[in-house]
């Protein structure tokens, strides 16, 4: 078969472009045996409710999905009323990336507002938590947050718990957009409930394409009392397979033992290369902190060019020519050195470094 690619050339613009992990399609291919039942009546879907049990609690029951922006939609409906609304920042996937499905399919308010590095504060929240019980507004009523964040910023456990307890005092829920939960897990050495269940957070989507999986992603409820009808909005919202077990089995695969912390520690660390690289260049402003997988830089007009000839990477800012690099699991330290030596040799000469703090 000819190749339809150069399967040699990792890029930088999304871990989304990398391939399956191996040990994720053994797994697909262990499960491809006999007939069980359809829509999650299976084997595999049940063996994920314990494995999420044991990685976020006691009360986390696991709803399969296809993609990242079901996972959201489903859970955001699942928590609000129709007359509810979400309080997240104006980066936020949610609003950004998915091209108005929680307005259109959820029929939600998205309540924005700006921050610097990604990171919700209670001070922010607080900007758009008011007006409740005034028929005129959007009654707020969860506050999404994402972890890491699009900006590769981490909340850690004391900021992830400060904003539960506040939008729980003030009779909202907490749900957390975790497309990399992974990486902020293994960026802080932590297991996955510590950013989450034991922060108090209500609701979770949980990642699984970002690193390493074909085609699965899950909400998994933290707390019960904190959705209502799932199974059904999950139906509705095109987003129940019909062979779940196939679903499932990724999910079993990059959780059950280690996988998610591998690759993610993997991916992570390649970011961290890149960054020391570019930071060694002198010249080159890093614009966020290298907390997870991405890189923020900017890059003048001429050298983006340069390197586009080779690679592909996402403009994050045009005005201010700010790119983002990311890394995946299957990222080599040799994809990132041969992405240095361009840079490199685009950039021409050194100077003192412009960095903000990691």
């Amino acid at each position: 078969m000819t190749d339809l690619h150069a399967p040699a050339v990792r890029h930088f613009a999304s871990d989304n472009y990398a391939g399956v992990h191996p040990e994720v399609l053994a797994a697909v291919a262990a499960a491809n045996v006999g007939h069980v039942p359809a829509y999650g009546d299976d084997p595999w879907t049940e063996r994920l409710q314990d494995v999420v049990r044991a990685q976020l609690g006691e009360q986390a029951v696991a709803y399969p999905v296809v993609n990242g922006t079901g996972a959201n939609v489903v859970a955001l409906q699942a928590m609000l009323p129709r007359w509810g609304a979400v309080v997240c920042t104006e980066s936020a996937h949610v609003h950004t990336d998915e091209n108005g499905a929680p307005e259109r399919v959820g029929g939600l308010k998205l309540l924005t507002v700006p921050t610097p590095d990604g990171r919700l504060t209670p001070e922010l929240v607080a900007r758009q938590a008011w007006g409740f019980g005034d028929v005129h507004r959007a009654q707020p009523g969860v506050v999404s947050l994402t972890q890491s964040t699009e900006l590769g910023t981490v909340y850690t456990p004391e900021a992830v718990r400060e904003l539960c307890d506040q939008a729980h005092a003030l009779g909202m829920r907490v749900h957390v957009d975790g497309a990399r939960l992974s990486n902020a897990a293994a960026s802080l050495g932590l297991p996955l409930r510590a950013l989450t269940t034991d922060c108090g957070v209500d609701v979770l989507s949980l990642g699984g394409t970002k690193n390493g999986l074909l085609l699965a992603e899950a909400v998994v409820v933290l707390d019960p009392s904190a959705v209502d009808g799932v199974e059904y909005l999950r139906k509705a919202g095109m987003q129940l397979a019909s062979k779940m077990r196939f679903v499932s089995a990724q999910l079993v695969a990059l959780y059950e033992q280690d996988l998610w912390r591998r690759s993610a520690h993997h991916a992570n660390a390649m970011a961290a290369r890149l960054r020391a690289g570019i930071d060694a260049i002198g010249t080159l402003q890093v614009t966020q902190p290298t907390e997870a997988n991405a890189v923020f830089v900017r890059l003048p007009a001429d050298v983006a060019q340069a390197l586009r000839r080779r690679w592909r990477f996402y403009d994050w800012d045009v005005a201010d020519g700010t790119v983002r690099l990311m890394c995946a699991f299957d990222t080599t330290e040799q994809d990132v050195d041969d992405l240095l030596a361009a840079l490199r040799s685009a950039v021409g000469g050194t100077g003192p470094a412009r960095t903000t703090p990691v």
